[in-house]
């Protein structure tokens, strides 16, 4: 796959959807819970395989700051202090891209941990 390019980010702070446009002209809107359990930190994927650590609590989560790492990624801060997962172009694409899956699968974990999603 060739290299993937971020063209455009815009926070909606008030619906709390991060949206995110590419050079292939492709465009998707990430909740900012969605990103906080999908954050590419240690302390949400483990140091391995199998040990990722499933986010609980994170429904009203927002994003407080954006920060460019480079033309590379960028650091997304949010209002629970979490601030430690730099997000590739590449990473954003792929969560874009897998979203409807990446989610249903989450549910499922959190369910599976006895715990209801509460949906606003």
């Amino acid at each position: 796959m060739a290299k993937i390019n971020l063209t455009e980010i815009q926070l909606h702070q008030k619906s709390r959807i991060l949206e995110v446009g590419f050079d292939n002209g492709q465009r998707f809107e990430l909740s900012c819970e969605f990103l906080r359990v999908y954050s590419p930190s240690a302390e949400v994927t483990g140091h391995g395989p199998g040990q990722e650590v499933l986010q609980i609590g994170k429904e009203d989560v927002n994003i407080s700051a954006i920060d460019p790492v480079g033309n590379y990624a960028v650091r997304l801060v949010f209002d629970d202090n979490h601030d430690s997962g730099f997000y590739t172009f590449e990473y954003l694409y792929q969560l874009g891209a897998e979203r409807d899956r990446r989610w249903q699968d989450y549910l499922d974990r959190l369910s599976a941990a006895g715990h209801k999603h509460s949906t606003h």
